[in-house]
């Protein structure tokens, strides 16, 4: 036996499934509060003193908190060809929209204060609020897409991917409610950032935000499985599955009337997830009306978890369905890579995630502390 075979193929691609969950929600956990941040930066802040304590809360950090992001597309790359080939190509529109919105973030950051006039500045925060408030509605709508399956197929012959889709076509109700739910989510998660690192007038600020936005995700989460529930139709399989098979999507079957709520009859457990979505944000907002500091931060990723979390476990094994083809649609048993390069990548992942966690500890031990008016008006030039 050879030593990738120590493993399962069946196993190995669930596993990475996970990995993939994982990677997902420590983006949304660690970055997402950078968003956040950017999206609330015209309403927390009104004087340039203020903006830059709120922008110093997330200038040293935000650069390693986005290798999350980075990472989960390399992953994609390498674990699932197919799902990089169709969701890379079928919203690239989407993705360059995101992409442009990321860069105006450094950008931002280095640029605002070259100069002294308040116009200047005040157009660096508007960049740096769509630097937010953007990639956080996209990368919802996004799901919202996924969720109502995405129109592409494969030609039977070659295995070419065809998509036809348009971006506007992205722009649906339930894709827009999805949207609204991300920068609500987001939105919570960076006021209470900005509650455990900000001080005085921007953190209070913050609170009040913050505690908004935890109730409107209480409501759109709720509202998006309403709609879920019915009027969007989920995917089933209907043909065997080979878990270890060959990854070809068309060698199953599959239709477009079964219910994305079908998972929680047959395994109850994952109903932990949509729960913990409910009671993240709820406790979130409660521990922002309490003024608690780092159990509200706690409270949001938690929320942020379920969330994600639900989305995952509903469509399970669908990660990317098809409503063109339903056959076409990307599962967790047919859209991987081989059995060794899932093995290869397992045991890197092993040997460099924990260092990267570990890394990522000590950097934000050693930038523990509040960030106040003191700090940015320093003459040192070491804030933003």
């Amino acid at each position: 036996m050879v030593l990738y075979e120590l493993i399962d193929y069946e196993i190995l691609r669930l596993i990475w499934w996970l990995l993939l969950g994982v990677l997902l929600i420590g983006f949304a956990a660690t970055d997402g509060f950078d968003l956040g941040v950017g999206t609330l930066l015209p309403f927390v802040a009104k004087t340039d003193t203020e903006r830059r304590v709120a922008i110093n809360t997330i200038g040293p950090v935000w650069e390693g908190n986005q290798v999350w992001l980075i990472v989960g597309g390399a992953a994609t790359f390498a674990a699932w060809p197919p799902l990089y080939a169709v969701s890379f190509s079928g919203f690239y529109l989407a993705m360059f929209a995101i992409l442009f919105a990321l860069i105006l973030r450094p950008v931002g950051f280095k640029y605002r204060s070259k100069r002294e006039s308040a116009r200047w500045r005040n157009n660096w925060d508007w960049a740096l609020f769509v630097g937010g408030f953007v990639p956080s509605l996209i990368f919802g709508v996004a799901v919202g897409n996924v969720l109502q399956g995405v129109p592409f197929r494969f030609d039977p012959a070659d295995m070419r991917i065809f998509y036809e889709g348009s971006f506007f076509g992205l722009l649906n109700p339930y894709a827009l409610l999805c949207g609204l739910l991300s920068v609500a989510m987001f939105v919570m998660h960076g006021a209470s950032w900005l509650v455990l690192k900000a001080s005085g007038t921007v953190a209070e600020r913050a609170r009040r935000y913050g505690s908004l936005a935890a109730l409107a995700v209480i409501v759109l989460f709720a509202l998006g499985g309403i709609f879920l529930a019915l009027g969007v139709s989920g995917y089933s399989i209907t043909s065997e599955i080979n878990r270890a098979g060959p990854s070809n999507p068309l060698l199953k079957t599959a239709t477009h009337d079964g219910s994305w709520l079908a998972n929680y009859g047959t395994y109850a457990w994952m109903l932990i997830a949509p729960v913990l979505g409910f009671l993240g944000a709820a406790a979130a907002f409660l521990a922002l009306r309490a003024k608690w500091e780092v159990a509200t931060l706690l409270f949001s990723k938690l929320s942020i978890f379920g969330i994600i979390s639900t989305v995952g476990l509903s469509m399970f094994p669908f990660i990317l369905p098809s409503s063109l083809d339903p056959r076409s649609s990307l599962t967790v048993w047919d859209a991987s890579s081989s059995h060794i390069t899932l093995f290869v990548m397992l045991v890197v992942s092993l040997i460099f995630l924990p260092i990267i966690v570990a890394y990522t500890a000590w950097v934000y031990k050693v930038l523990w502390g509040k960030v106040d008016e003191e700090t940015v008006n320093d003459k040192s030039g070491h804030a933003y």
